[in-house]
């Protein structure tokens, strides 16, 4: 974590920004430190705590996840991973990440109904 990750040269010169919902990979004595002394190069979000339903990357993640564990046989090498996820990305409808994009205004208003807690999302 010696160095902020910038995955597009379009984007340098922009403030990355970081999400914070106290899931537990953000809220490890390590993690914490190092966004603390490097809070100035971000900006933060607070989202409600383990707050899944607010992310469509999980989503998406889980759509990747679920097609690589179908595959048979399954990826045994790191090229096999990426290849597999690269398969499986390509192959989703060209409407699905528009169509999570548009659950936005549902997601937060049901987020609101339950105050916090658990969505069906």
């Amino acid at each position: 974590m010696n160095s902020i990750y910038v995955p597009d040269r379009s984007l340098q010169g922009l403030t990355p920004e970081q999400k914070r919902d106290n899931a537990t990979p953000h809220a490890s004595r390590v993690v914490t430190k190092w966004l603390h002394e490097h809070s100035s190069d971000f900006r933060h979000f607070h989202w409600p705590p383990k707050s899944p339903e607010m992310n469509i990357i999980e989503d998406i993640r889980d759509a990747l996840l679920h097609a690589v564990e179908k595959r048979s046989p399954p990826p045994r090498t790191r090229m096999d991973l990426l290849t597999a996820l690269q398969d499986s990305w390509c192959g989703k409808p060209s409407g699905c990440l528009q169509t999570l994009v548009e659950t936005m205004p549902s997601r937060v208003a049901a987020l609101l109904r339950a105050r916090g807690g658990p969505t069906r999302y």
